[in-house]
């Protein structure tokens, strides 16, 4: 009796065991001809998802852990009009099905609690058009050296921390940059480094963080919305042509650098302020409830 009971307890702890063993999942794309950009679709439900270039020719490698092997990661590639496209799908669609809503899943675990971690690695080879959807979790995206066309971050609860670890910016003309979280934290650092025409960053709850350390060589468009939260911006020195229009209500607490000038009621400028320079960068920001810092 003994001994069975013995069995038992060893075949128990070999099932947790099991159970909590992750699995590690690879995917690359090894083409590299036939093609001028590079569109990378990545879908996930919860996980913490890290992006950064890699030494390789190959045009894309993804590696992941996944602690819950129930729900497979599907992937997919093909070659079209010159471009050769990506995608990533891992979905959690039974708990899509459940319909939780997002607190009761905020509150489920600790704030690093997250089921599966990738990491994504791009070369320096090539023109990168990247959409991301991560559910919820959080991400480092290290774009030093890679040459970005477009990248769209969007999730429904996440901290996105975006910038350019060896301080090497983008090495062509970002068309858009756009981040839109319904709950989390967005932290771009050297956003000037990402040489984007457009940058759209948008929060129902949460905080938002922009540091532009130096100004732009092109002109820029910035919205930066925050529904309850804050919005914390560093701007470059006032001698760049800067114009920004403040949108707050009564339960916004502002502060502004006594440097801007008021163009007009909610518009200020800096002292390098030209409507007609070819740097220009304007920035509209946008805060519910909750307080806007711009230093």
């Amino acid at each position: 009796m003994l001994r069975n009971l013995c069995l038992l307890f060893l075949m128990m702890i070999g099932w947790v065991a099991v159970s909590k063993a992750q699995l590690v999942k690879e995917f690359k794309a090894t083409e590299r001809t036939g093609f001028d950009m590079v569109a990378v679709e990545f879908t996930t439900y919860k996980s913490s998802t890290q992006l950064k270039r890699t030494k390789s020719a190959d045009p894309i490698y993804i590696h992941g852990h996944l602690e819950q092997t129930n729900i497979l990661p599907v992937y997919s590639q093909k070659i079209s009009n010159n471009v050769l496209s990506t995608s990533l799908v891992h979905k959690n669609v039974e708990s899509e099905n459940l319909g939780k809503s997002i607190t009761s899943k905020l509150f489920s675990g600790s704030a690093d609690d997250f089921d599966h971690s990738w990491d994504v690695a791009l070369s320096t080879n090539y023109l990168y058009h990247l959409d991301f959807n991560l559910g919820m979790g959080k991400s480092d995206f290290d774009l030093s050296n890679l040459t970005i066309s477009q990248l769209k971050v969007k999730s429904a609860s996440a901290d996105v921390n975006i910038h350019y670890g060896t301080g090497a910016p983008n090495k062509v003309q970002m068309d858009t940059l756009l981040v839109t979280l319904n709950m989390g934290t967005v932290m771009i650092s050297n956003a000037n480094f990402t040489n984007a025409k457009k940058m759209i960053y948008e929060v129902n709850y949460g905080k938002i963080d922009l540091n532009f350390s130096e100004g732009m060589h092109n002109p820029t468009h910035v919205i930066a919305a925050v529904g309850a939260g804050s919005i914390h911006l560093r701007l470059p020195s006032d001698s760049f042509p800067i114009k920004i229009k403040v949108r707050t209500t009564a339960m916004c607490r502002t502060s502004l650098p006594k440097y801007l000038k008021t163009l007009e009621k909610g518009i200020y400028v800096t002292k390098g302020y030209n409507a007609s320079d070819p740097r220009l960068m304007e920035l509209i920001l946008d805060v519910g409830v909750g307080s806007l810092t711009v230093e």
